[in-house]
């Protein structure tokens, strides 16, 4: 494989059902959509935690939660563990980033040749209240994720459009200092996560007469898994709203994912105009999903697939066009594929005990023999997560509660949970068995409680709870605004 440059988007907290090009019938996507068309898509792409940090760092490295251990969002990454970027820099590659990054801080050596205008934890510790997991605590900030949804501006837009032009001056000033040596260009911006206050002309694209409530929003049709339930409370964001909000908010989150992708169609065109087309690889994708009022749920930290399944798009040279793929991939699969892309080569030991395939021998026909993982031990829950998937079932594995069983090729929207139907025990068996081979639910579990009670006693309960909610990090020159 010729090596070429690359260009990787990332966007944050897109719902994968909000895609065109994923079949909804009403959000614009006209860019990321035909990125799709001229390059291959992943129906069954998952991120390897939903929720920032933890996602970020596997993304990065290649490697899973458990063997990492950077749990929640209060243990963020800091570069100890060579990552893609450390390793295209190591082979004398150009590796900048534009935009959030949100790992410790800029002071670490997190691989990059250039971070520019990166968005990092706050303090260099982040989230302090997912370290607790037990009586979990309300969290105080809840209430702006209705109170800020409809039409408006907001720092994150504000610093999208920055992360935009940046990458667009990028491509025209600074890409061409590489020479012959290909560059890789990792740009990550904000939206469409949360606040969901969308730009105006973003926003009016989806009227609120014609939106319609999520899928199981009514009280009566709310599982109540316990899990669930746990989140929910923790995470109280739906006792504020009403009917009129969610409309407002899902609406909201439309337009944001609109205007993140007219920010990913105006860096493709300049990409395109300087003639970097033939000679660029580029991938899409998001590092979770977000639940969107889906079971009166807001926010990610679950693993049903609205926050636990990504969009996942490759396109260029050696990429199929045009082709659309069911096989399971994760994002640790994104490391050996940059390498592969820049024909770099790993290091002694890169390989080495990592589950990641290839993206591009997936998309021209390969079929690993593996058992992909998603793995949480966060905010707002009180027992570690774990969620594979086998053939049609989804199987979610909870070292405290009775697990989860869905089967996603006769429902696809998980609104029957078959796990306690006695004629798939044998099914729950197989998938346990499954996950138990790939890693050890119950000492994963204990070791981020153990490393979460570590850093609790360091600052104490009372302190972590008067410090406050951060419902949204800051971007880089606006202060934090706890609650």
């Amino acid at each position: 494989m010729k090596p070429t440059n690359i260009l990787v988007l990332m966007s944050d907290e897109h719902n994968i059902k909000s895609l065109g090009c994923y079949g909804h019938p009403r959000v614009k996507t006209p860019n990321i959509d035909a990125l799709a068309a001229r390059g291959t898509r992943f129906r069954n792409a998952y991120c390897n935690s939903p929720v920032c940090i933890p996602a970020r760092a596997s993304f990065a490295t290649g490697k899973y939660i458990h063997e990492m251990g950077y749990w929640d969002n209060a243990d963020p990454y800091e570069g100890s563990v060579p990552s893609w970027h450390h390793r295209l820099r190591e082979g004398g590659h150009r590796v900048d980033s534009i935009g959030k990054l949100h790992f410790r801080g800029v002071d670490d050596d997190n691989g990059f040749s250039n971070e520019i205008v990166p968005m990092h934890v706050v303090d260099g510790i982040g989230d302090l209240l997912g370290l607790i997991r037990e009586d979990l605590p309300v969290r105080g900030g809840s209430w702006k994720m209705a109170k800020l949804a409809g039409s408006g501006e907001s720092d994150y837009i504000r610093y999208d459009l920055d992360i935009t032009r940046r990458a667009v001056d990028w491509l025209e000033t600074e890409a061409p200092k590489s020479g012959d040596t290909p560059w890789a260009l990792f740009v990550t911006w904000v939206c469409p996560h949360f606040p969901l206050t969308a730009p105006p002309e973003f926003y009016d694209l989806y009227p609120v007469s014609g939106i319609d409530l999520p899928k199981q929003y009514d009280e009566g049709d709310r599982p109540r898994h316990p899990y669930v339930e746990d989140y929910r409370n923790s995470f109280n964001y739906d006792d504020h709203f009403d009917l009129d909000k969610v409309k407002m908010a899902v609406a909201g989150y439309y337009g944001l994912c609109s205007f993140m992708d007219s920010n990913v169609g105006r860096v493709l065109k300049a990409l395109s105009d300087l003639g970097h087309t033939d000679d660029t690889r580029v991938m899409y994708t998001s590092d979770h999903g977000d639940n969107l009022g889906s079971r009166g749920l807001w926010g990610k930290s679950t693993m049903y697939e609205e926050a636990a399944k990504v969009p996942m798009i490759l396109s260029g040279p050696d990429i199929p066009a045009g082709r659309v793929l069911d096989t399971e991939v994760t994002h640790i699969d994104c490391f050996p594929t940059f390498l592969e892309w820049a024909g770099a080569g790993p290091s002694d030991g890169d390989m080495a005990e990592r589950q990641g395939v290839s993206l591009t021998e997936i998309a021209n026909g390969t079929v690993p023999e593996r058992t992909i993982l998603s793995e949480y031990h966060g905010m707002g829950s009180t027992t570690g997560a774990f969620m594979i998937r086998h053939g049609k079932y989804k199987y979610v594995h909870y070292v405290k509660y009775p697990p989860q069983l869905f089967d996603l090729e006769l429902d696809p929207e998980e609104m029957v949970d078959i796990a306690g139907d006695p004629a798939n025990r044998g099914v729950l068996a197989d998938c346990e068995a499954r996950l138990r081979r790939l890693m050890d639910p119950d000492d994963a579990d204990a070791r981020a409680k153990a490393r979460q009670a570590e850093q609790l006693a360091k600052w104490g309960r009372d302190y972590v709870i008067e410090r406050g909610d951060l419902v949204f990090s800051p971007p880089p020159g606006v202060s934090v605004d706890w609650q």
